[in-house]
C-alpha cells in the first residue's frame, strides 16, 4: 500500500522539530557530562551521537539494530542469534542510546561487527549516519519511533522496521495529541512486527502497517546454567543458626520505591519482625545504575545493615557482612538472571509508582514469582498473562506486597506453585524469536 503523502502542517512541524532538536544539542552535550560522571560509558565516542565519525565503517550492506537500553538489548540478543541461523555471514550494526544498553550488547558482537551510539534525532546526524555505515535495512527495537530518523531512513532507501513492537495507551494518547508529528513517523516505516494484537490495533491507530504479530520476544530467553550454580553458591553462604534464608528481591527500583518499601516495614513493627524472625535477606536491585550510591545512603540513613554486591571478593571467604547483612545492594550490571535464580520471590520495580513497571518474563524464567503493585502500563500483556496464569500476584500498595511476601512465605505450596506457573508460561510462550528472524530475513534478501 503506497505511503499516504505528507500534508503541509506534517511538513512544517517536521521542520520545526528539526529546528528544535539542533537547539537542544547544546543541552544533550551537558546531560552527557552529567550523566558521564556517574556512568563513564556516557563519555565514550561523544561525536557519534551527532553523527560524527573518526573510524571506518562496515562494508555496505549490514543489519542495523538499534536497542535502546538494557531491556531492548537483551531482547535484540535473542532476535540476532536467530537472524545470524537465517543471514549466514551476517554483519551487524548494533546501536543503543544508554551506557547499560551498550555495555550489555558488547557480548552481542562477532568479529567484523560495529557498535555505535544513534545519533540525536536532528536531519543533518541521522543523515550522516546512514551515509557512514549503509545499512541494509534497519530494526527498531520494540518502542523507538523518532521523526527524523525515519524520513531520513525513506530519503535514503533503507527499510525500516520496528520489532517486538508495544505500544501501551498512555502512549498512544501522547502521540495522537502530536499525531502532525507522530503520524508522518509512523507511516514512514516499512513495516511493524507487533508483540501482540492489542498493540497492534494501538500502532495502525497511528497510522503505522502491522504486517505481523508475533509474540513477545522475551519469552525466548534462556535458561543459565552459570548463573544458577553461582546463586546456588551464594544461597549456601546465607545462612542464619544452619538454616537456609529466604531471599526476597526488590527487582529494577525505580526512584522513590525503596522509601516507600522502608516506610512501609516501619510502620507494621508486628509485620517487620515476622520478616526478621523469618531470617529474610533483602536483595535490592536498582533500575539505573546512577542511583547505587544514592540508594546504599539512603538504607543506611535507615539503620539498615547492607552489604554492596561490588564489595564481594572474587575468591575466597566471604566476610562476616556479606552473610549477616539484612540488605544486599545488587549493585552490578548483568547479572539478573543470577538475582532472580537466588531470590524465593522478587516485587517488580516501577510498578509501586506511576512509571509502568518492568519485564517480568525473566523473572518467570527463572523460576522466580513475582508481586507487582498497580502501575504495570507498559508491560500490561505480559503483567495480565503471569497474574492470569498464577506467576505473578497484583496488590494495591506496599503495604499489600510485604503482606503477600509473608503469605508466601508461610505457604511453601502456594509459593512452589507460583515458581512453576512462570516456568511453564514462558515455555508456553517460546519461539517468537525464530517467527522474527523468517520475517525479517524474507523481507532482508527480498530487497536484495
Amino acid at each position: 500500500m503506497p505511503q499516504r503523502a505528507m500534508s503541509w502542517l506534517e511538513r512544517l512541524s517536521l521542520s520545526a522539530y528539526g529546528l528544535l532538536m539542533r537547539g537542544l544539542q547544546p543541552l544533550l552535550r551537558r546531560k552527557l557530562q552529567r550523566r558521564g560522571q556517574q556512568e563513564p560509558g556516557y563519555l565514550q565516542q561523544i561525536p557519534q551521537r551527532f553523527g560524527v565519525y573518526d573510524s571506518a565503517a562496515l562494508a555496505p550492506g549490514c543489519v542495523w539494530v538499534h536497542a535502546v537500553s538494557l531491556g531492548e538489548t537483551r531482547a535484540a540478543g535473542l532476535l540476532i542469534d536467530a537472524l545470524r541461523q537465517r543471514l549466514p555471514g551476517m554483519r551487524l550494526l548494533l546501536t543503543h542510546s544508554t551506557a547499560t544498553g551498550w555495555a550489555q550488547g558488547q557480548s552481542l558482537l562477532q568479529p567484523g561487527d560495529v557498535q555505535a551510539w544513534l545519533p540525536w534525532d536532528t536531519p543533518e546526524a541521522t543523515r550522516r549516519f546512514l551515509q557512514h555505515h549503509r545499512p541494509r535495512c534497519g530494526i527498531l527495537m520494540e518502542t523507538e519511533v523518532w521523526p527524523s530518523l525515519v524520513q531520513a531512513c525513506q530519503e535514503q532507501a533503507v527499510p525500516l522496521v520496528l520489532v517486538n513492537a508495544r505500544l501501551n495507551d498512555k502512549s498512544l494518547r501522547s502521540a495522537q495529541r502530536l499525531a502532525w508529528l507522530s503520524g508522518p513517523a509512523y507511516r514512514g516505516l516499512t513495516g511493524v512486527l507487533a508483540q501482540s494484537e492489542a498493540d497492534a490495533e494501538r500502532l495502525r491507530a497511528l497510522g503505522a502497517r502491522v504486517d505481523a504479530v508475533l509474540g513477545n520476544l522475551k519469552f525466548d530467553v534462556q535458561p543459565q546454567p552459570q548463573a544458577l550454580s553461582r546463586a546456588q553458591q551464594w544461597r549456601a553462604q546465607w545462612t542464619q543458626g544452619g538454616q537456609s534464608r529466604p531471599v526476597l528481591m526488590l527487582a529494577s527500583t525505580r526512584e522513590g520505591e525503596e522509601a516507600l518499601w522502608l516506610d512501609a516495614l516501619a510502620s507494621n513493627p508486628a509485620r517487620w519482625q515476622a520478616f526478621a524472625d523469618a531470617g529474610v535477606l533483602w536483595l535490592l536491585v536498582p533500575r539505573h545504575p546512577q542511583r547505587f550510591d544514592e540508594v546504599n545512603q539512603l538504607l543506611q540513613a535507615k539503620a539498615c545493615s547492607v552489604f554492596r554486591r561490588s564489595a564481594l571478593p572474587v575468591d575466597g571467604a566471604w566476610p562476616a557482612a556479606a552473610c549477616d547483612a539484612q540488605v544486599w545492594l545488587g549493585d552490578s550490571l548483568g547479572e539478573m538472571p543470577q538475582y532472580f535464580h537466588a531470590a524465593d520471590m522478587a516485587f517488580l520495580g516501577g510498578s509501586f509508582m506511576p512509571l509502568g513497571g518492568q519485564n517480568l518474563i525473566e523473572a518467570a524464567a527463572f523460576g522466580c514469582p513475582i508481586i507487582m503493585g498497580s502501575h504495570t502500563f507498559n508491560f500490561a500483556e505480559a503483567s495480565a498473562q503471569a497474574e492470569a496464569a498464577g506467576a505473578a500476584k497484583r496488590v494495591a500498595d506496599m503495604d499489600g506486597a510485604l503482606d503477600q511476601a509473608l503469605a508466601w512465605l508461610n505457604d511453601r505450596a502456594a509459593l512452589a506453585r507460583a515458581q512453576q506457573a512462570g516456568l511453564d508460561m514462558v515455555a508456553q510462550g517460546r519461539g517468537s524469536a525464530d517467527r522474527y528472524a523468517q520475517s525479517i530475513a524474507s523481507a532482508v534478501n527480498g530487497h536484495d
